[in-house]
């Protein structure tokens, strides 16, 4: 459910809009501000049709649109099928956010936090959702946003990828592949004018990765950022929103911390 108090202007009119990894966190936010702004939206999920049902009742009743879509991002054939479902439905697709994400469990005593102890297996597990993930969904739509000359692809991805203050060797390594490929991607794309930018986040107050943080941890990063206050999920979502609208025409193949000011690359 939306928890902002920002009206949310009608920035996406006409547009649709799919979301990977919608069911619930940051995913469902994006996708419930998305459609708040005028979009029809596409919830992708892989596991949770519950939580993405109700992501989608919740938009409805608020007088917007949206379809739930169960769907692997590391299977290019079901990106292929969701992108053909978007266009059967909407007609076209005019934004990918690529926010799906493998299981992980962010535990700083974890194997994967030392690189005496982690192994390829963890890494692979996280490049093969992470980055397969986001290469199979661009190709996927990328046939339709060629069609229409126009598209937004965001790729979300972490600010410890520019401050590692826990060292998640397989996450930050797979998260630090998006910038790559953002900029790859927007250096071949922007002929068909389709833009690609980067959002990287930091802890995000509350998602499901952060739920069992203290209210002291929260506060002490608040005290370290410029703005003097933690990031919430719904923030983060306005500047996906941002980059999704036409006011961001003239970014492309940008990797932009979205954490208050803690990082600045």
């Amino acid at each position: 459910m939306i928890n902002n108090q920002t009206v949310i202007p009608a920035l996406l009119s006409d547009k649709v809009v799919i979301v990977t990894g919608a069911s619930r966190g940051l995913g469902a936010q994006i996708a419930e501000q998305m459609a708040a702004a005028g979009a029809s939206v596409c919830v992708n999920y892989l596991k949770s049709k519950q939580a993405a049902d109700q992501v989608v009742a919740e938009i409805e009743q608020a007088g917007g649109q949206a379809f739930a879509y169960q769907g692997d991002v590391t299977d290019l054939a079901q990106m292929q099928a969701m992108a053909a479902q978007v266009i059967e439905r909407f007609g076209r697709i005019d934004v990918l956010v690529n926010n799906a994400l493998p299981s992980y469990q962010f535990n700083p005593s974890a194997d994967y936090t030392s690189i005496e102890t982690v192994q390829w297996a963890h890494f692979s597990q996280q490049i093969d959702g992470i980055v397969k993930g986001a290469v199979n969904t661009v190709q996927a739509v990328l046939p339709q946003m060629k069609t229409q000359q126009m598209g937004k692809i965001i790729n979300i991805s972490t600010n410890l990828v520019y401050n590692p203050v826990v060292t998640y060797y397989d996450y930050t390594t797979a998260k630090s592949a998006l910038i790559g490929l953002t900029r790859n991607l927007a250096a071949e794309l922007g002929q068909y004018g389709i833009r690609v930018n980067l959002l990287a986040g930091g802890l995000l107050k509350t998602t499901d990765a952060s739920k069992l943080t203290t209210e002291e941890v929260f506060d002490y990063i608040a005290t370290t950022t410029p703005l003097r206050q933690a990031t919430s999920v719904a923030d983060f979502a306005n500047s996906v929103l941002l980059m999704a609208s036409d006011l961001s025409a003239a970014i492309t193949g940008q990797s932009i911390a979205v954490d208050g000011g803690l990082t600045m690359p």
